[in-house]
């Protein structure tokens, strides 16, 4: 069989393309290869030798032991599994090799496309700090806080005493959560900054740090981009991500139901300006924290597709997948700002395999029954399947549960359809709290912030109590 072009994406789309990742996403990949008539590999671990995206591929290559660090994090395993398969192209999903701009320039140097934004893009974008300063240099709001990371506890009480209590330390390496600490005071500043130098450093072998004025009671706003390699950026509106537990989304919907049109053009338009000075290309997505009187603040950016990219697919009818892949094959893009259309509401759920009354720990093993939802505005995307053992090694996510409807409360009413139709057995999954959260006046009115979670897990009044007092 005679070797393909490396370089043949350049002349239109690519014959083969290697998804550096696994489960949902992975399907989610082959599926928009497959509309594009692009072959795919597949890549797996031991533990994943009956995973469903090695079923569905057109090749699979096993590149190690189920331990990620020596499978879908070893860029030379992928590499080799891609050579050895003849692939022009590699998606990595979100996840794993995703934002490691290594991983994006060992692609380059072996003449493999990174279905992604360039190395030196992710660099950039990933230092939390000096992402911001290029997007306060590109005029879009950032949060009040130091210009760059700070050396010294001292320069952080300095910074804290300008801006003003509360402020939070986080990681410049950070996300997820993780390397964060709020200080409420200057009785709590040194705690608060030692802790997540310590943190970041664990996480992300970086300790260093910047301060930002703490947001007190946020909601998380995320604006979807698409740009391609010809200077095209758009955005297809935003997501509300507000309902999380620790930093980590749980239920997500497009649009928000808390924008005006003045505040959804303003933010749009900021975050295609962000993208523009960042030399960006490919899907992304700019995160804002949205105050109550109406501001919005950059937080970061993610130089990858999204977990919960479907809810804006369900809105605007465009396969971001297949867009990323367009894009990274140098195409233009098919549309501009003034084609993209929101049509209707979108809600997706994360059904994970935990135990929501046991403080969400993890619920590996086999599957032994299941029934995914149906009918009209009903989207799944899963890797599981009856008799599906889920492997402890790897995130505990197994389903993605979408709906789409006329309105919000039409999309709500077919989640909570949807949830009730839903049957996983064998495991403990999210499916109960995401019930108890649809069914409550709280999440239904759509008045809440990034607390609502802790204060709905402490009792289903207290969260309910908040509306209740902000309305008297």
């Amino acid at each position: 069989m005679p070797k393909l072009s490396r370089t043949h994406y350049l002349r239109g789309m690519f014959r083969k393309v290697l998804i550096a990742n696994r489960g949902e996403i992975a399907l989610r990949i082959i599926r928009a290869c497959r509309d594009l008539g692009i072959k795919t590999v597949a890549v797996y671990s031991e533990a994943d030798r009956d995973s469903l995206h090695r079923r569905f591929a057109d090749e699979d290559v096993c590149i190690g032991p189920a331990h990620s660090s020596r499978s879908y994090l070893d860029p030379k395993r992928i590499i080799a599994a891609a050579e050895v398969t003849n692939a022009e192209a590699i998606h990595p999903g979100y996840g794993f090799l995703a934002e490691n701009a290594d991983f994006a320039d060992i692609c380059a140097s072996c003449e493999m496309k990174f279905i992604g934004p360039a190395a030196d893009v992710i660099r950039k974008m990933g230092d939390k700090s000096a992402a911001k300063k290029l997007m306060k240099e590109a005029g879009v709001p950032v949060v009040p806080g130091s210009d760059g990371t700070v050396g010294s506890i001292e320069e952080a009480a300095e910074i804290a005493g300008k801006i003003g209590y509360p402020v939070i330390i986080k990681a410049s390496a950070g996300g997820g959560g993780r390397g964060m600490r709020v200080a409420r005071g200057d009785e709590d500043l040194q705690t608060a900054y030692r802790t997540a130098r310590m943190e970041a450093e664990a996480a992300f072998k970086n300790s260093e740090v910047y301060v930002e004025k703490y947001v007190s009671n946020p909601r998380h706003i995320e604006i979807q981009i698409l740009a391609d390699e010809h200077g095209n950026v758009i955005h297809l509106g935003e997501r509300d991500c507000t309902v999380q537990r620790r930093h980590q989304k749980l239920i997500e919907e497009a649009p928000s139901p808390v924008l005006t049109p003045e505040v959804r053009k303003q933010i749009g338009e900021s975050a295609v300006r962000g993208a523009e000075v960042a030399g960006y290309q490919n899907a992304g997505t700019i995160e804002f924290l949205y105050d109550v009187d109406g501001s919005f603040y950059f937080m970061e950016m993610n130089t990858r597709i999204q977990v919960e990219h479907p809810v804006t697919e369900q809105v605007t009818d465009i396969d971001l997948v297949r867009e990323q892949l367009r894009i990274a094959a140098g195409m233009q893009l098919e549309m501009t700002q003034s084609d993209v259309t929101i049509r209707g509401h979108s809600m997706e759920c994360r059904i994970n395999a935990e135990n929501p009354d046991a403080g969400f720990r993890p619920s590996p093993g086999q599957i032994t029954s299941l029934h995914v939802p149906g009918g009209l505005g009903i989207r799944v995307d899963t890797h599981a399947y009856a008799k599906y053992v889920i492997p402890a090694f790897y995130d505990s996510m197994i389903a993605k549960l979408i709906t789409h409807g006329k309105t919000r409360a039409e999309a709500m009413k077919r989640m909570q359809r949807a949830l009730e139709e839903f049957v996983v057995e064998g495991v403990d999954t999210t499916i109960p709290f995401h019930k108890r959260v649809f069914s409550d006046p709280v999440f239904q009115s759509a008045k809440y912030d990034t607390s609502y979670v802790e204060k709905f897990l402490a009792g289903e009044s207290a969260a309910k109590l908040e509306v209740t007092k902000s309305e008297s």
